[in-house]
């Protein structure tokens, strides 16, 4: 008898942006020069303190198995500096370190749901978000914002999609796909009818370094009562330019993360041991770093801005954090490309890739179709070519 794949995988989706990737990748090894605005990351290397910090634990013989749930003084490290910054208190007992932030992720959705339970999830949402929960058995109630509202979620249209299976909310503040970033009183509308309603909340909080001419406001801080039913993820990835060292975390009650620890002891046991040691360098080191990535991607976001404001056709709404641009394409679907017929988000992309040479990610992915996702974690040169060529492509 041959392998049979399970209904479970069956049924799950491959990432939009990583395929995306890879197909930039393919013409790039096939000698064409792609200007790359589909990848979720820093253009940034690791900063140096960080990489001899990796260096020095492996001298150091830092080498075996940790504890599954982390080091405990990076366990520390991380309730220390969300303590800092949002004066909510945390214990090392309260937090588990992941393999990147969407293992963190998936901890949470299969340690509070059960089949059957409903997610409300935001559109439009990071493309693993829906898949994530369809594996942990319970169901994604997709829930439409619009650009007019910022893409933010309301809470009239909260309350709508409450049913009696409804077991949790999943909100990503700064977003991505979209930038939006929640102020203070808009997270307070919604943290009520929390509340009212008993949810557990999912508040995915990876980019909240990357604010821009604002105050990040951490979900829980809201209203007394919400640390108790909020799971915070975060890790070093965006914030670090530290994407390949897979390091994330969740922040929850404790009786919840000491099962999740359990959890993940069966699954992986502990992250990598280097770039935990690598994550403690970080968060306890010089974060000047943080700064200066933080000022040259607000640069870029204004750039960005003003691009898309002066091609014809085009709009995004305001970009308040993360470090992406969410396009409404819509007007320029319905026509021809050089002889090619486009009529989706994902004929758009595809064919700006094969024609021109720069790689987004269709609006579709993250459950909103007329939209284009462009990262701007990329060169000023990269970010101009690419606008000069989708300029030209829309022409």
């Amino acid at each position: 008898m041959s392998v049979e794949v399970s209904k479970i995988v069956q049924g799950v989706e491959p990432s939009a942006t990583l395929a995306m990737s890879a197909k930039a990748k393919e013409l790039k090894a096939q000698g064409e020069t792609v200007y790359n605005l589909s990848v979720g990351e820093p253009d940034f290397n690791t900063p140096e303190h960080i990489c001899d910090a990796a260096v020095a634990a492996m001298k150091a013989g830092h080498t075996r198995y940790t504890v599954a749930s982390g080091l405990p003084e990076l366990k520390q490290a991380i309730c220390d500096d969300y303590n800092a910054r949002t004066g909510l208190a945390y214990k090392p007992t309260q937090c588990v370190v992941s393999n990147g932030a969407k293992h963190a992720l998936h901890n949470a959705f299969f340690g509070a749901l059960n089949p059957g339970d409903e997610v409300v999830l935001p559109a439009p949402y990071w493309v693993s978000y829906a898949e994530l929960i369809k594996l942990s058995g319970a169901k994604p109630v997709i829930v439409q914002t619009t650009e007019a509202d910022g893409f933010k979620l309301t809470p009239e249209a909260l309350l709508a999609a409450i049913t009696p299976q409804t077991k949790m909310l999943l909100l990503c503040n700064p977003s991505n796909p979209t930038g939006a970033c929640y102020s203070r009183d808009e997270l307070a509308a919604l943290a009520k009818i929390v509340v009212e309603k008993d949810l557990v909340v999912v508040a995915d909080e990876i980019y909240d370094h990357l604010v821009y001419g604002g105050c990040f406001t951490s979900f829980p801080t809201i209203l007394d009562g919400l640390q108790d039913r909020t799971i915070v993820i975060n890790g070093v990835s965006k914030t670090y330019a530290m994407t390949g060292w897979r390091i994330g975390w969740l922040l929850a009650p404790e009786p919840f993360a000491k099962k999740i620890g359990g959890l993940q002891s069966q699954e992986t046991s502990n992250p990598c041991s280097i770039s935990q040691y690598a994550a403690l360098a970080a968060l306890r080191g010089d974060q000047s770093c943080v700064e200066a990535m933080k000022v040259e991607f607000e640069k870029r976001r204004n750039y960005v801005t003003q691009r898309i404001a002066d091609i014809p056709g085009l709009s995004a709404p305001a970009m308040g954090g993360a470090f992406y641009a969410f396009i409404n394409i819509s007007a320029h679907l319905g026509r021809q490309y050089n002889g090619v017929q486009v009529d989706t988000s994902k004929d758009w992309c595809l064919e700006l890739l094969q024609q021109k040479k720069v790689a987004t990610v269709m609006g579709s992915a993250f459950g909103c179709e007329g939209y284009a996702r462009a990262s701007f974690a990329a060169s000023m040169e990269t970010l101009e070519i690419a606008y000069d060529r989708i300029a030209e492509f829309l022409a």
